[in-house]
This record gives structure tokens, C-alpha cells and sequence, in this order.
């Protein structure tokens, strides 16, 4: 029992001191994999979207969902291998394997304009 107490806080030494290093990109890395691995399907209602926005409605609902089932299919598969190899620099510096980093990043589906609000000299009063 002593030497399972020691060699549990002799662990928990050694990671303190490794853990600064890579405290933040595997764990950032860990998180992208969940995320993607269990949102990829999103990809089937974003890509008929995106092409109908870019092209016609029937381009959206053709190759706009062909393009979603094979998006939704990689996005999964690229989650899937950044939940195994999240402790591992693979690719360098742990970079997303997929742009954008998660399905819905950004401000791209926000369907308000920003406007500036009038001067206040021009208000009615």
C-alpha cells in the first residue's frame, strides 16, 4: 500500500511539472474531437444551406446535401481521430485538421446586420 502511495504522488510530481507545457493544446484538442465527433452531422443541414446562399435552391438540395453527408462523414471521422490522438502533436502544434475548427464557427449564420445607431443630433426630438 505505502509504495502505490508513492508512486501515485511521484506521478502526480512528474505531470505537475510536464502538464505547463502542454496544458492547453491537448486539452483544446480533446474538446475539438468531442465536439466534432458528436455534432458532424450538422454538416448535412449546413452545406444545403451554405450552397443554396451561394448558388440556387435546387443546387442546395442536391449537391448541397451530398456535400453535407460527405462533410458530416469526414467531420466525424476527423473527431473521432483528434478524441485518440489528442496527448499527440499530430498535426504540428495540434492545428485543426479541418477548416473551420467546428462545424458552426463564427459569426456566418447570424442573419441580423450590424448597424451603427444614428448620431444623437439627428434623433427626433
Amino acid at each position: 500500500m505505502k509504495k502505490i502511495a508513492v508512486m501515485l504522488i511521484a506521478g502526480i510530481m512528474l505531470f505537475s511539472f510536464i502538464a505547463p507545457i502542454y496544458a492547453q493544446n491537448p486539452i483544446i484538442k480533446l474538446g475539438r474531437g468531442v465536439v466534432n465527433t458528436f455534432s458532424g452531422f450538422l454538416e448535412i443541414v449546413k452545406q444545403p444551406y451554405e450552397t443554396t446562399k451561394q448558388e440556387n435552391l435546387l443546387a442546395g438540395c442536391t449537391v448541397g446535401l451530398v456535400k453535407g453527408l460527405g462533410m458530416g462523414l469526414l467531420r466525424t471521422g476527423v473527431g473521432l481521430w483528434d478524441l485518440i490522438t489528442f496527448p499527440f502533436p499530430a498535426p504540428a502544434k495540434f492545428e485543426p485538421v479541418l477548416q473551420p475548427e467546428f462545424v458552426f464557427s463564427g459569426a456566418e449564420f447570424t442573419t441580423q446586420e450590424k448597424t451603427t445607431p444614428a448620431p444623437a443630433s439627428s434623433k427626433i426630438k
